[in-house]
């Protein structure tokens, strides 16, 4: 059952597709207390949700802020990332979801201030509140999702392993990555572009000098089996003869200031304009832009610095070079010093610029903050809606740093700039439960951390939980130690464990199919299928993927395997790269399982099957016909394999599944 209220008068964001009549009666569970949102929570009360963010799948004991922020350091004490995603569901003797649909800030205080209460703050009283009960936390999450609309589906090759880095910054260097994936023989579907493809860091265009054969670059890579993927920023850099900022400014098409200039502000380009992404012509202008990309063979992008990402605003700066002429002349104390150091930091994304300047939404002049959640998201809209337009029987893939539910529906997200610490593999293990109910499907973290020096152990063991994400990219940093597969000195083991993943393409694809056009989840905790095993409840490192498989990751260095609960009797399945070499059935409970560096391992369900591929080079050299049947299972029982072209965006269930049956 969905109830839905409305408090005050709530801005439209189109984040809900299919809106139940408003309730008149007082919302179930929740006490209210002016701004605030009360529920008294049980002890045994699990509170799963809020997409991206930090800390466990269970949310209890933290604050969580609803603020898309531009933070790159992902620690326990962060409070908001970059999505923007309301939506809960506590599980305990009461299971219930709740979606908060409101742009602007929410803070959501789970047992922090007050261990057995939730509190959900807002920074105003006008909010669309949706109330979802009545079942298992798996309904609760389906009707939820049909509320919000489909998810993302992105095209089958963008399933494989994908190389990034800040910055591939030549056609030259660009061919040589490719040339020792091939030569090595390890599997690649898709090499990244960040932003030193472009001429002086500007939307839509190309450093001539550094990619000279652009065009033919994309066609030589294509014959090789990759797809090159550009980075689109949220900024339009200001410079006279540049066509996307003279049509901005003649058109109205930036965000305003105060006084109903384009607002100025700092980003990668130096000083630029913000599209306004959340006025309609002014999207579907810039959604056009993609096609000067599109035309030269390009058919995926992802979406960058749209929280918006704010460097400096002209008056911030003036600001802060004011007060540090007046530290010059201090003799700095205690107090004074700290001050003074912490003063630059307030250069970047600071609150008062945020307040600065003005959308047109939906024919209302309002200011930034109001609506601040929703810029990642209309900015990931305008290319979903432009490619309807100019691509409108293929799928391009499309994915976004910033986000807000309603997003799902145009394209996937990764979480953003992670660190090459071990703590991270985990947190990218957690997040993925909590995105899939969102309707995030196609997401994945960037694998051995885009900060920071990575290590051979860390990016293999990252690998290993990698090729169950249906977003795998290697990505990280200038000045960081490279992280290629090839760069290491095990290549053996990264071509083993990246191969792994192309064999489980027909298993992972057809899961994610499922779960994306049966609104289900793909990744789940172990909690959602055995509610009433405490043990499990309490599991935050081991995952459901699909219908038939438990992941259990090593997240720790130097460890040389792990414990695994078993809620119930599993098949245990042990890879040597791409190989099965150990199969055995283990008992319900705890096990240790040393697990080298070069070794991945999975549990079958019982009564279950996993279709496994023989592999490939790229996702299109998989054989989704020749497949090999690993199962905890008996003669008769089967599996529902889907598969499709990868290309069409019109596709049915129903008439791409084939029951595979053991025989």
């Amino acid at each position: 059952m969905i109830k839905r209220y409305v408090f005050g008068t709530p801005l439209e964001t189109d984040a809900v597709l299919n809106k139940p009549a408003a309730c008149r009666d007082k919302p179930p569970y929740l006490g209210k207390c002016e701004n605030a949102l009360i529920y008294k929570m049980d002890e045994e009360d699990i509170v799963y949700g809020l997409g991206e963010n930090v800390r466990g799948m269970n949310k209890r004991g933290w604050i969580y802020e609803s603020n898309c922020t531009d933070d790159p350091v992902h620690l326990e004490e962060t409070k908001s990332l970059y999505g923007a995603h309301n939506f809960i569901l506590v599980s305990g003797e009461k299971q219930f979801g709740l979606f908060l649909d409101t742009p602007g800030k929410v803070v959501f205080d789970i047992g922090y201030t007050n261990s057995s209460q939730l509190k959900i703050t807002l920074e105003d009283g006008d909010y669309e509140l949706y109330i979802i009960d009545g079942g298992t936390p798996d309904d609760i999450i389906t009707w939820f999702r049909e509320l919000i609309g489909p998810s993302y589906l992105p095209p089958k090759w963008a399933f494989g392993f994908g190389q990034s880095r800040w910055s591939y910054a030549s056609s030259k260097e660009v061919r040589q990555v490719a040339a020792r994936y091939r030569e090595n023989h390890i599997p690649l579907d898709s090499i990244y572009l960040d932003i030193d493809y472009m001429e002086r860091y500007k939307d839509f265009t190309i450093d001539r000098e550094a990619f000279p054969d652009f065009e033919q670059l994309v066609e030589d890579m294509k014959q090789q089996g990759i797809h090159l993927i550009p980075i689109i920023d949220g900024g339009v850099k200001i410079e006279d003869g540049y066509d996307v900022y003279e049509e901005g400014v003649k058109n109205g098409f930036f965000c305003k200031d105060e006084d109903g200039d384009d607002f100025v502000v700092g980003v990668w380009p130096g000083k630029c304009h913000f599209p306004d992404m959340l006025d309609e012509k002014a999207r579907a202008w810039f959604g056009d832009k993609y096609k000067f990309l599109l035309d030269k063979g390009i058919e995926g992008f992802w979406n960058d610095m749209n929280e918006p990402a704010i460097f400096y605003s002209e008056k911030r700066l003036k600001k802060v070079f004011e007060k540090l002429e007046e530290y010059r002349k201090m003799n700095l104390d205690v107090n004074t010093f700290f001050e003074f150091q912490d003063l630059v930091s307030t250069i970047s994304k600071n609150p008062e610029d945020y307040r600065s300047f003005y959308h047109t939404y939906k024919g209302k002049r309002i200011r930034h903050d109001k609506v601040h959640n929703l810029f990642g998201y209309f900015m990931t809209r305008s290319a979903g809606e432009a490619f309807e337009r100019l691509e409108p029987d293929k799928r391009i893939l499309m994915f976004s740093r910033a986000s807000y539910i309603g997003m799902h529906r145009y394209g996937g997200i990764w979480t953003g700039d992670n660190k090459s610490w071990w703590s991270h593999i985990l947190l990218n293990l957690k997040m993925m439960p909590s995105l899939n109910m969102c309707g995030f499907l196609y997401s994945g973290a960037d694998i051995g951390g885009f900060g920071a020096d990575a290590t051979q152990d860390l990016v293999l063991r990252w690998m290993a939980l990698g090729i169950f994400m249906p977003l795998m990219r290697d990505h990280s940093a200038r000045g960081t130690r490279r992280q290629e597969a090839y760069a290491f000195e095990d290549i053996e083991a990264f071509r083993g464990i990246i191969g792994l993943r192309y064999r489980l393409l027909p298993y992972l694809y057809s899961e994610f199919m499922k779960a994306a056009l049966k609104n289900g989840m793909y990744a789940r905790p172990l909690g959602f299928v055995w509610p009433e095993d405490r043990i499990a409840r309490q599991v935050e490192d081991q995952l459901l993927i699909g219908e038939s498989i438990m992941i259990a990751p090593v997240y720790e260095q130097n460890a040389v395997g792990r414990t695994v609960y078993l809620p119930e009797e599993m098949k245990f399945l042990r890879f040597h790269g791409q190989e099965v070499t150990e199969q055995s059935v283990l008992p319900a409970g705890h096990h240790f399982l040393e697990i080298p560096l070069e070794e991945v391992v999975l549990f079958i369900r019982k009564g279950c099957l996993l279709p496994l591929a023989s592999g490939g080079e790229n996702v299109e050299q998989v054989d989704w016909n020749q497949l090999k049947l690993y199962g905890f299972a008996e003669k008769g029982d089967s599996y529902e394999l889907y598969d499709d072209d990868g290309v069409s965006p019109h596709v049915i269930l129903e008439e791409n599944l084939r029951r595979i049956v053991l025989k």
